[in-house]
Parts: C-alpha cells; sequence; structure tokens
C-alpha cells in the first residue's frame, strides 16, 4: 500500500514538474541569460498564456542583441501576432546593419508585412538585380521592325518598398521608351549603328519614379530586324483599296444592267404600241373604202409604194452587205502582204 502512494506521488509530481515546464521554459530562460539578454521567466510565462511560442521570439532576440542591433521583445512579439516572419526580419535588419544600410525595424516590418520579402530586398540593395525583357517590337519612321531585348540593372530602394511599383512596371516602362526611341528614328540602320541611343534615351526618362527599385542602367542585350511593316501596311491598303474599286464597279455595273433592262422595257413596249397600231391600219382602210374615202386604186397604189419601199430596203441591205464583205477582204489581203 505504500509502495502505491509513494508510486502516486512521484507521477503527480512529475506532472507537475512537466506542465511547470511547459509553461515556464527553464531551458530557453538560461540561454538567454547566457547570451547577455535579460528577460523575465514571468514574461515567458506570459508568452504561453497569450499562446506565443517564445523560442520563436527568444531566438531571433538573441541573434539580433548579438549582431548589435537595438531591438526588444515586445517589437519583436507584436510583428508576430501581427502575421508577420520575425526571423526573416531580424536576419534583414542584420545584413543592413552590416552593409551600412538604413533600415529601421519599423521599416523593415512594414515591408514584411507587405507581402514582400525583406532579407532578399536587402540583400537586392547590397548586390544589383539584373531584369531581361523579352523581346521588344518597335517600328522605324521608314517601316521597318526593330526587335531588341535589354537587360536592366536595378537596385531595391529600402525606402519604396512599401507602396512601389515592382519588376512588371519596370519592363513595362523600359519597353515603353524602347519603342519611343526606335520609333522616332528616321531609319531602322540609325537604330543598328548607335544602339546606344536607346539606352541613353530611356535612362534619360527616369523610369524608376514610383517603383521600389533604382535603375543603374540599360543595356541592350541582342538587336534584331523584324518584317517590313511599312511595305506590308501599303500592301493590305492597296488591297483594300482595290476591293473597293471593285464594289464600286460591280455597283455601277448593277446600276447599267437595271438602266439597260429598263431601256429594254421601254422598247418593247413602243413596239407592242407600233403592232397594236399596225393592227388598226388594215380595219382603218377597209372603214375608208366602206365610207368612199378612198377609191380601189388608191388603195393599189398604195400597195405598190409599200412593196417599192420594202425592194428598196433590201437593195440597200444587199448593198452595205457587199460593201462590208469588201472592206474585210482588202484587209485580209494587206495584211497577207504584209
Amino acid at each position: 500500500m505504500e509502495y502505491i502512494v509513494i508510486i502516486t506521488i512521484v507521477v503527480l509530481v512529475v506532472i507537475f514538474i512537466s506542465l511547470f515546464l511547459s509553461f515556464f521554459p527553464f531551458g530557453l530562460w538560461i540561454s538567454a541569460l547566457a547570451a547577455g539578454v535579460n528577460i523575465s521567466i514571468f514574461t515567458l510565462f506570459g508568452m504561453r498564456l497569450r499562446r506565443v511560442r517564445p523560442e520563436r521570439i527568444i531566438r531571433p532576440l538573441i541573434k539580433g542583441r548579438k549582431a548589435g542591433l537595438n531591438i526588444n521583445i515586445n517589437q519583436l512579439e507584436s510583428h508576430l501576432l501581427s502575421g508577420g516572419k520575425v526571423d526573416n526580419v531580424v536576419d534583414a535588419l542584420i545584413a543592413a546593419h552590416r552593409a551600412n544600410l538604413e533600415l529601421s525595424f519599423e521599416r523593415a516590418a512594414a515591408i514584411d508585412l507587405a507581402g514582400r520579402d525583406v532579407f532578399e530586398a536587402v540583400r537586392m540593395s547590397v548586390t544589383p538585380k539584373i531584369i531581361e525583357t523579352p523581346w521588344i517590337s518597335a517600328v522605324a519612321i521608314n517601316g521597318i521592325e526593330v526587335r531588341v531585348v535589354a537587360r536592366v540593372t536595378v537596385r531595391a530602394n529600402l525606402q519604396r518598398l512599401v507602396g512601389g511599383a515592382g519588376e512588371e512596371t519596370i519592363i513595362a516602362r523600359v519597353g515603353e521608351g524602347i519603342v519611343t526611341t526606335v520609333g522616332s528614328s528616321i531609319t531602322h540602320k540609325a537604330v543598328l549603328e548607335n544602339p546606344d541611343s536607346i539606352s541613353q534615351t530611356v535612362l534619360s526618362k527616369g523610369l524608376d519614379s514610383g517603383t521600389a527599385f533604382e535603375i543603374l542602367s540599360i543595356d541592350i542585350a541582342d538587336i534584331d530586324i523584324g518584317r517590313n511593316i511599312g511595305a506590308q501596311l501599303m500592301t493590305e491598303q492597296a488591297e483594300a483599296d482595290k476591293k473597293i474599286a471593285q464594289a464600286k464597279a460591280e455597283e455601277r455595273r448593277a446600276i447599267a444592267i437595271a438602266h439597260e433592262q429598263e431601256m429594254i422595257a421601254h422598247v418593247q413596249e413602243m413596239r407592242a404600241k407600233v403592232v397594236e397600231a399596225e393592227a388598226q391600219i388594215p380595219m382603218a382602210i377597209a372603214k375608208a373604202l366602206q365610207d368612199g374615202n378612198i377609191g380601189v386604186m388608191d388603195y393599189y397604189s398604195l400597195e405598190n409604194k409599200k412593196a417599192d419601199t420594202k425592194m428598196r430596203e433590201s437593195i440597200g441591205n444587199l448593198q452595205l452587205d457587199v460593201g462590208i464583205r469588201g472592206n474585210e477582204i482588202g484587209k485580209g489581203r494587206k495584211n497577207e502582204e504584209f
């Protein structure tokens, strides 16, 4: 019975010590004291109560104090509770301190909370980064396409990282500057002879204004000749003009056909009237004979004149055909002699 009591007491003591050590991390506290970081054990206990893991605060604090940074535990805990990356911020502050860059904890925490990698930004401030643009197409005044690839050397501006534009803006502005420079060149040969003019013109425009970077240089990595855009546009314009002319000609043709059909209809109408009038002539002659207005001899005389007229028309047509054929035969003989 005594053994059971002793075992129970030992178990309770072990549980009590485990719970006590979980709320009072003595190992971490001793590490902080050994590193020269004065911190109360009750401060660590308070972190446990606020559901903050003490090692995520104390280890970066020790690292920062050893590097000579003037940071305190409240700043780190506040940043952690805000959703920031404490260890990354401390590393960035240490790198900036070593490189003699002006970077406060508030600025580094703001950069981190803005979603940017503050440590990478400090590294980019020390070691500039090269941004290579894709192929940028521009057209000179003479209509020749020039394709350019540029390398932009940038350095992070720690003071403008919060709210400043990113790499996409730099690439877009450089592309706009290249298009403007090439577009103002009289010929593409001028661009090929002096590609530095693109760099100088683009760099003088202050493209890094409002961005998170400072442009150090713009170098032309590659340049190539593309299509003859001017000739292509002229060809397309000529084709369009041709189609417009064809459409107008088709419209005029349709109008002419409609007018011709209208004339044919009018002629047919007039012929019908003539036929109708000619059909009334025998009736009129018969009535005149019946009424005694003309005699039989007058009627025969009229018929003789009509026959004589038809005969003369036949002779005239025959002479005309003979003359045309004679001319054609004469032309044929001249062609053979020639």
